[in-house]
């Protein structure tokens, strides 16, 4: 488990460069009027994270940080787009805007976040032995303002990651104190409302930060979403009797109806439109209280949390194709509270006469879920059960890794993870119950060379994991056909390695490429006709990934991501083993202006290629280009400003999947592609107060 707190070089990496461009004149400047009438200065301070230097920090070419202001200029379609300021993440919807979005890295199709992890102030977010899938991220609860960074890191070669890390990781890190308060209101097409306040005040020994949003939206989806959501977060940063701490809360509650995918030949027939439905009663809603804390013991970094969670989501993905009478409408409901910690501690030494970091650590995850269910329904009515379970799940997780000076110029990194699980389920169906244990070993190794002030090379390999539902690995009666089930491993190992190189002319412009391959013992794959994740065949795949951002001028930001891979299922038939719905290709681009008379600009640009959707490539989807593009500007403590999202008003798809299902009143089922379409273009005008 990642903690963001932790003394890590990469983190003193990044105050070194603040404090470097703090000394240096601003990106941006304010030229107020109460300034002038001071006869004093303010400098507007902007660091983009993407501009820390990090050659000599990070320890493979395709880890980094990405700070406030690379994302807060940014127009963003919905909250899981904040992922997307992590080169070649991708982040789409299949459903409804409260639910958990789809993700793709590299190529690899993470469905709802099975093989990447995402820690929330040393929270993590992904769900284990969800009742919808696997891994479950859901954003939904993050406040983007609030958000003062991301640190990221791809591939399993680093030894405080742990489950649902084998593809990567991110750890997001709230603000401590903000600058000043500010509260700002958008108003949307489709009668979008967003409303944000938040400030941090001086509070027993040290600062309190307190923030709230609420959205509301019907969405572009001929059946209106009626989003109605709100989030509110405390913080506070200061010493507890005298420790120095950081302890958030966090408060999110939403309910929403759905638009899921719907079948090309209901489009094409004149059924019903683009952005037609086909059971009006989807939807769900969902809250998640969460308490997390971080506290500096001497030498030691203590981080605990407690959250409790509930959802329920109503799904159709295949509407009559198993039910003509009654259609196959069914809820999934989940119900849980968390527990765990992370423990951390970092030393320099000397090892052999040579300069070494030794890195130490402990996690513990219990995750108690009381309602893990799945009914059948008729218009949201639920009729009868077809599962009705509990499970409890411990987790323990040990590593030790050591970074190693071998000279001026070479670093090497070696470590090694053990992680243990400990499992009980209780099922509807008795002999669905049981109890086990599963246990994992994962070394890791890395070099990295400083050929000068510029460039820096890195190598890696490394071994990671993701877990499956634990109810797999008890189950004997699959609990929808009665016949026997398979089963399945808990914990699902991963190989993966990476060599690249990192350049930074320390002027304003860096680039780093990295080539990757990364295989897996058993992938986890959506299955559209029972709408969850299923584990699947081994896979391998490999690519290339290229990095960029440049200062053109002072005022004038240029950032550029791309990454091409291939991969394929092992073992299977060549023309028979694609991996379906696996982005190849992805593109992420923009250009960013700041000027000191007030103005800012944003252009970006986001492109995933075609993929197959069946294992012949038979069947494909087409790629997506989408543009969106954002104008501010600032005067006295106000700012105004507009944000066009697709900007071209492309007909493109977020996602596609190619399964059999029966529309009502077809009397024999059909194999199509069903499909989730972009949002059309839209406006959002924004009002921001600064106090």
């Amino acid at each position: 488990m990642q903690n963001p707190y932790r003394p890590h070089k990469l983190a003193l990496g990044i105050l070194l460069g603040a404090s470097c461009i703090a000394m240096q004149p601003s990106l941006a400047q304010n030229d107020s009027n109460s300034a002038e009438s001071a006869d004093t200065n303010i400098e507007e301070l902007v660091i983009w994270g993407r501009s820390q230097l990090l050659l000599g920090i990070a320890n493979s070419a395709s880890q980094g940080v990405v700070g406030y202001d690379d994302f807060s200029t940014r127009p963003l379609a919905r909250v899981a787009e904040l992922v997307e300021v992590i080169p070649g993440m991708i982040a789409t919807q299949h459903s409804g805007p409260g639910k958990a979005n789809q993700y793709f890295l590299r190529g690899f199709n993470l469905d709802h976040g099975s093989d990447f992890s995402t820690y929330f102030d040393g929270m993590p977010i992904n769900w284990r032995t969800h009742a919808h899938a696997q891994g479950y991220m859901d954003l939904n609860f993050i406040i983007p303002e609030i958000i003062e960074r991301v640190d990221f890191q791809k591939g399993p070669y680093f030894a405080d990651s742990g489950d649902f890390s084998l593809a990567g990781s991110s750890s997001m890190k709230t603000y401590d104190v903000l600058d000043e308060g500010f509260s700002e209101i958008t108003l949307g097409s489709e009668d979008e409302l967003r409303v944000v306040t938040a400030n941090s005040v001086p509070f027993a020994e040290g600062n309190l930060l307190y923030a709230f949003e609420h959205q509301q939206t019907n969405g572009h989806f001929d059946l209106e979403q009626d989003v109605r959501k709100y989030n509110g977060l405390l913080k506070y940063t200061g010493d507890i009797a005298g420790v120095p701490s950081r302890v958030t809360l966090s408060a999110y509650d939403s309910i929403w109806t759905s638009t899921n995918q719907i079948p090309e030949r209901a489009v094409t027939s004149g059924l019903i439109s683009r952005f037609g439905f086909i059971d009006p009663d989807l939807g769900g809603d969902s809250h998640r209280y969460s308490l997390a804390g971080s506290f500096e013991l001497d030498n030691w970094d203590l981080n605990l949390y407690a959250s409790s969670y509930y959802m329920s989501l109503i799904n159709n993905p295949t509407y009559a194709l198993n039910n003509q009478t009654d259609g196959d409408e069914f809820e999934q409901e989940d119900e849980r509270r968390l527990f765990g910690g992370a423990l951390r501690n970092e030393a320099e030494m000397k090892l052999f006469g040579l300069s070494a970091t030794r890195r130490i650590g402990a996690d513990i995850r219990y995750d108690d879920v009381n309602e893990l269910n799945l009914f059948n329904t008729i218009s949201r009515r639920r009729t009868s059960s077809i599962r009705e379970d509990e499970a409890e799940e411990l987790s323990i997780g040990l590593f030790s890794e050591w970074e190693i000076s071998l000279s001026d110029k070479v670093r090497t990194t070696f470590g090694v993870r053990a992680d243990y699980y400990d499992f009980d389920v209780n099922a509807l169906r008795p002999q669905n119950s049981g109890s086990d244990t599963d246990s994992l070993w994962q070394p890791n190794f890395g070099l990295a060379y400083r050929y000068n002030d510029n460039l820096e090379f890195y190598g890696n390999y490394g071994h990671g994991f993701h877990s499956n539902d634990v109810r797999a690995a008890v189950n004997t009666i699959d609990p929808i056909s009665g016949g026997p089930a398979e089963i399945q491993e808990v914990l699902v190992e991963g190989k993966g390695s990476e060599v690249g190189f990192r350049y930074d002319n320390l002027r304003g412009f860096n680039f780093s490429m990295a080539l990757f391959q990364l295989d897996t013992d058993s992938e986890l794959v959506f299955v559209g006709d029972a709408g969850t994740t299923e584990p699947s065949d081994p896979t391998e795949r490999q690519g290339i990934e290229l990095n960029s951002f440049w200062e053109i001028f002072d005022n004038l930001i240029f950032d550029f991501s791309a990454a091409k891979s291939k991969g394929n299922f092992k073992g299977l038939p060549s023309g028979q083993d694609s991996i379906t719905d696996a982005h190849e290709e992805v593109i992420g681009t923009g250009l960013t202006y700041v000027n000191p008379n007030g103005i800012t600009a944003s252009l970006r640009i986001r492109h995933f290629s075609d993929t197959g959707l069946t294992p012949d490539e038979s069947i494909t989807k087409d790629g997506s280009t989408l543009i969106h593009a954002g104008a501010s500007y600032s005067f006295d403590n106000w700012e105004l400003g507009i944000d066009i999202l697709n900007l071209m008003d492309r007909e493109d798809d977020d996602i596609a999947y190619f399964f059999e299902s029966r529309l009502p009143g077809e009397v024999d089922p059909s194999e199509d592609i069903h499909f989730h379409p972009s949002n059309p273009r839209s406006v959002r005008v924004l009002l921001k107060y600064n106090f």
